[in-house]
C-alpha cells in the first residue's frame, strides 16, 4: 500500500507538470503566427476535381477578437469584404451593396467557396482556454521532430470539434500540421503548414494547406504574400459603420 501510494503521488504532479507544459507549448506557437496584431496579404486557392480557383486578399487582425478581410481580385468579387468581431460575423457585398450579418444556421456554411466555414472565423478560439491540452508524444512531420499534442474540449467551451491533434516543431515552436475530428471521432480535415520563411520580422509558415478529408481531392491554399506583426491598427477598421462604406481601410 506505500508503495502503491508513493508511485500515486508521484505520478499527480508529473501529469500537471507534463499538462502545462503542452499548453505553453501550444500558447507559444499560436502567439508566433498571430501576434497581437497582424496585417497581411495572401493568396487563397480553391481546389476541387472540377475546378481550381484563387482570390487575393488583405486582412486586419486583432489577436482573435477582430478582423477585417477585404477581397482585391478577382475584379467580380473586389470589395466584398468580412468583418468579425468577437463572436459576431458580417459580410458586405460591393456589387449589390448590401451587409448581411450571418445567422447561426449559416455558421457551417462554406466561407468564400473554401474548405473554412463561416465559424471557423468566428469560432477561432483561444485552444489554450477551450479545450484540456495533453502531449501524447514525439512524431516526426517534414523531416522535423515534434511535440504531438492531443486537445479535448471543456464542457462548456463554443467549440465544433470533438478533437484536436496538434504538432508543434520543436526547434522553433512553430505549428507543422492540425488534425481536425468530430464527435465521433473522424478526421475531418487536415491543416498541413510548409514553406517557413522569414515575414514581418518572423518566420513562420507562408503556406497554409486545408484537406478535406471528407470531400476527396478538395483543399483550400493559403499563400501568405507579406505580413506585418504588432502594428498599430485603427479601431475604425473593425467598425460597422465602415464596413457600409464599402471603402477599403
Amino acid at each position: 500500500m506505500k508503495t502503491t501510494l508513493a508511485v500515486f503521488l508521484a505520478v499527480i504532479p508529473l501529469a500537471v507538470v507534463r499538462s502545462q507544459t503542452a499548453e505553453e507549448i501550444v500558447r507559444k506557437s499560436e502567439d508566433l503566427l498571430k501576434g497581437e496584431t497582424s496585417r497581411g496579404t495572401f493568396r487563397m486557392t480553391i481546389v476541387t476535381p472540377d475546378y481550381t480557383r484563387s482570390m487575393e486578399m488583405e486582412s486586419w487582425w486583432v489577436g482573435n477578437s477582430r478582423a477585417l478581410i477585404v477581397i482585391k481580385a478577382p475584379r467580380r468579387e473586389a470589395g466584398n469584404k468580412t468583418l468579425k468581431v468577437n463572436n459576431e460575423l458580417w459580410m458586405y457585398l460591393r456589387n449589390t451593396e448590401t451587409t448581411i450579418k450571418i445567422p447561426p444556421s449559416m455558421m457551417l456554411q462554406s466561407w468564400n467557396g473554401s474548405d473554412f466555414t463561416n465559424d471557423d472565423l468566428v469560432r477561432e478560439s483561444n485552444l489554450v482556454d477551450d479545450y484540456s491540452i495533453g502531449i501524447l508524444g514525439e512524431e516526426t512531420v517534414g523531416k522535423e521532430l515534434c511535440w504531438k499534442i492531443e486537445l479535448l474540449p471543456k464542457p462548456t467551451a463554443p467549440v465544433v470539434w470533438g478533437k484536436i491533434l496538434y504538432w508543434v516543431r520543436k526547434k522553433d515552436f512553430l505549428a507543422a500540421k492540425i488534425e481536425y475530428y468530430d464527435e465521433k471521432n473522424v478526421l475531418m480535415r487536415t491543416m498541413e503548414y510548409s514553406e517557413y520563411r522569414v515575414l514581418g520580422g518572423r518566420k513562420i509558415p507562408s503556406k497554409w494547406t486545408m484537406v478535406n478529408n471528407v470531400k476527396k481531392d478538395h483543399r483550400t491554399e493559403f499563400q501568405i504574400l507579406d505580413a506585418q506583426f504588432n502594428v498599430t491598427l485603427s479601431e475604425r477598421i473593425f467598425s460597422f459603420q465602415e464596413l457600409e462604406k464599402g471603402r477599403t481601410p
